[in-house]
């Protein structure tokens, strides 16, 4: 009984001297006040260095990688390179011709490297890619975002065995996880398919052919699709032939996709005629399409040309044709949408659309929530009529 009160006479003298610290220091015991604004501000610090909103990056290299592509090795100037994950994006803020506009570009370099590496190819009456390529050089400053995106490894889910499907620039992110996996010993086996129109439009091609001969855990094989004369590697598309071919049994590996739209559809069949299961399937999204009319649900005899109105609460009335993002509209009449993935994935540019129709492909991740409220994603939204939108 005496022993019992004992107790209770310390349990009270520790509460008490427990509240005299919380009311003199706001530190009880041995933790940490989380309201005080120097612990707040630290917080804030540590996560803007880990997870920054926005980065400041000058161009230290401009490397020519093939005649349609060119990697400009970057350096941040406020603050250093905050880490990512070998696979991930930035979104590059750009300014061509008075029109403010951005584009999102895969890291091609490794995780660990001092500098950030993003590989442009011209693309046919490019705006962005154009203005790089041709006007870019070093020393030149440019904001972007921070690195983003979820198309990475995650050895929980997706096992030891990769094989990656790519098309054009879309090895760009795979050279990223190629480029870290080599540099740590292999940790899985990889098998890299890399489609181009012709051997010179091949990106990276020499280190791929040095890694794979250096590596039994690395396997690269180039296929194009229009061959010269007297070529005599593999040639064609990504078939489900020739994927069965180089890779063999499929159990158990798991299948990365990247390059242009058109290429998403025409692999994901070809995978499903091996019987590949969909959850061991992952695919990186590429930007708009370059022809919306061939996208499935574009509505039939409706030209791409057609103009209609476009009323943006707040701002002013502009006109967009038909096949053009609406995004590309709004930023041509000096409207910018704040942006990251530009592919309809990230809903960063959700856009209330008060009134009209819009076009979007199969593949824009609009939440079912927006899709019941009427929120639409510009960056991939074709109009289809006269629309009133609230940004």
């Amino acid at each position: 009984m005496v022993r019992d009160a004992i107790y209770l006479l310390q349990d009270i003298s520790e509460y008490a001297r427990a509240i005299y610290q919380w009311k003199t220091l706001r530190r009880p015991g041995k933790g940490v006040d989380y309201t005080a604004e120097d612990y707040r501000d630290s917080v804030r610090r540590a996560v803007e260095r880990l997870h920054p909103e926005k980065m400041r990056l000058r161009v230290a290299e401009i490397i020519t990688e093939t005649p349609t592509t060119k990697t400009f090795r970057f350096s941040r100037v406020d603050g250093a390179l905050p880490p990512f994950r070998a696979g991930q994006y930035v979104n590059l803020f750009v300014e061509v011709d008075g029109v403010k506009t951005s584009r999102p570009y895969s890291i091609s370099s490794p995780p660990d490297s001092d500098f950030l590496d993003l590989t442009v190819r011209a693309k046919p009456n490019g705006f962005v890619s154009t203005y790089l390529l041709f006007n870019a050089k070093a020393g030149d400053e440019f904001t972007s975002t921070g690195p983003q995106g979820t198309f990475y490894y995650e050895p929980l889910i997706d096992g030891k065995e990769l094989v990656f499907l790519a098309g054009g620039s879309g090895v760009t992110p795979f050279m990223s996880i190629i480029r870290q996996a080599s540099a740590s010993n292999w940790p899985f086996k990889v098998t890299l398919l890399y489609g181009s129109r012709v051997p010179d439009d091949i990106i990276f091609g020499d280190e791929l052919n040095k890694l794979s001969k250096n590596s039994d855990k690395f396997k690269c094989a180039l296929v194009i699709s229009e061959p010269p004369e007297g070529y005599s590697g593999l040639v064609g598309f990504l078939t489900s032939e020739l994927i069965k071919e180089v890779v063999g049994d499929i159990k158990n590996k798991t299948f990365y996709i990247c390059g242009p739209n058109v290429m998403y559809d025409f692999c994901l069949a070809e995978l499903e005629k091996l019987n590949v299961p969909s959850y061991k399937v992952k695919r990186e999204l590429y930007g708009p399409p370059d022809d919306v009319t061939k996208e499935r649900g574009w509505p039939k005899n409706l030209s791409p040309e057609i103009v209609f109105s476009v009323e943006v609460v707040g701002y002013k009335t502009i006109k967009t044709k038909a096949g053009e993002p609406l995004m590309n509209s709004l930023e041509r009449n000096g409207i910018v949408v704040e942006a990251s993935c530009r592919s309809g994935a990230c809903s960063v540019c959700r856009t209330k659309l008060l009134s009209g129709k819009v076009f979007m492909p199969e593949h824009t991740a609009v939440r079912e929530s927006d899709r019941a409220n009427n929120y639409i994603h510009p960056c991939v939204s074709y109009p289809l009529e006269d629309l009133k939108i609230q940004i």
